[in-house]
């Protein structure tokens, strides 16, 4: 008999697996995709450590979830730079002085902050959809050209149709500094994520290419069930689909040893299928004579399609709220990490969220 039996191998649950195991808790996972580590997921090819599932690059503030990482992987100290094109512009990212001298031809953030406010739209509510908050935000010239076509790819809705909550997480900046995040710890593993993964369960049996909804009696050999898994498909359902972006990813080996100079490259224009191109080599600062690229297409999710991003409108949020009443009465099982919650969560958030339940778990909660 199992303490604990873990339904998914990705981050959330490879912490708890690990701080539970590593106290003397006996785990069980099972996995439906024939390997560990979720979306975080890395794989060689030429040599080059892919990151099969789009771009992870771990960052935080928090000095005790940075050293707790550390004790799985030498981190590197990559910082996310990324640019995006538009037609033939290219521009830095996030939106920072670069990106607004090269709009504009200015110099000084008075000057881009006068550009701004001359573009954009004066309302006297808080912005009803995205586009609204846009505009308001960063002016009529960035939302045209490094928004909307991006944006509405992405989530498959016009941005006037999209609640302004999606924005909030955009940062716009007045200072020369291309460094798309501002968290003190920044990094990749320099032997990719797979590796942390293996550490993480290496105390737990593990199950692959077994779906558990469609073996719901492996709920019998443990305790507790820590279930990561869609919290609507947990219940059948019954109260109708929660909504998801899904991704698909086009990857491809290249005779170049430098296809596009930097990791990501976003392409905003609506006329680009994809949103962006992930050369993998530039995350370890890889020198090998070719390259391999992933070009990342936004899809509309549909059942058996990997749900990558939660879309939490009203309409959503109200029917997972349903849910979370349901899930909140099972005596045995918990329900967590990104789709057991139906939100976005970061890295750090996912091991931080992660830690504090396997801290609740052993004090006996």
């Amino acid at each position: 008999m199992y303490d604990y039996l873990l339904v998914g191998a990705g981050l959330f649950n490879a912490v708890l697996a690990c701080e539970l195991s590593k106290h003397g808790k006996k785990c069980l996972v099972v996995e439906k995709r024939n390997h560990i580590g979720g979306n975080c997921y890395t794989e060689e090819i030429e040599k080059i450590i892919v990151h099969k599932y789009g771009a992870h690059i771990f960052r935080t503030s928090d000095k005790r979830i940075w050293e707790y990482m550390q004790q799985f992987a030498e981190f590197n100290h990559f910082i996310n730079s990324p640019v995006a094109i538009y037609k033939d512009e290219l521009y830095n990212l996030p939106f920072n002085m670069n990106t607004f001298s090269r709009l504009w031809g200015i110099k000084t953030p008075d000057e881009a902050k006068k550009m701004i406010a001359e573009q954009s739209v004066e309302v006297n509510r808080p912005a009803r959809n995205l586009e609204e908050h846009a505009i308001g935000m960063a002016g009529v010239d960035i939302y045209e050209k490094l928004i909307k076509g991006y944006t509405e790819k992405q989530w498959g809705k016009r941005c006037s149709q999209l609640p302004a909550s999606i924005m909030k997480r955009i940062p716009l900046r007045f200072t020369y500094d291309n460094n798309y995040y501002l968290d003190r710890y920044q990094g990749i593993p320099i032997e990719g994520f797979t590796p942390v993964f293996e550490k993480m369960f290496c105390n737990c049996d593990v199950m692959l290419e077994t779906d558990y909804l469609d073996n719901r009696e492996l709920g019998n050999k443990a305790y507790k069930i820590l279930y990561s898994g869609t919290i609507d498909s947990y219940f059948n359902y019954k109260y109708g689909e929660l909504e998801y972006r899904s991704l698909r990813f086009e990857t491809e080996v290249l005779n170049t040893d430098n296809y596009q100079g930097v990791a990501v490259v976003n392409y905003t224009g609506a006329e680009v299928p994809y949103t962006r191109v992930i050369e993998h080599k530039h995350f370890v600062f890889g020198q090998q004579e070719k390259t391999v690229i992933s070009r990342e297409y936004p899809l509309a999710w549909k059942k058996g399609m990997e749900p990558y991003y939660p879309i939490n409108d009203m309409e959503n949020m109200k029917r997972y709220e349903r849910y979370r009443k349901d899930a909140d009465k099972e005596r045995k099982v918990i329900f967590g990490g990104r789709l057991g919650s139906y939100q976005y969560y970061d890295m750090q958030d996912t091991v931080k969220a992660a830690l504090d339940l396997s801290g609740k778990l052993l004090r006996g909660y």
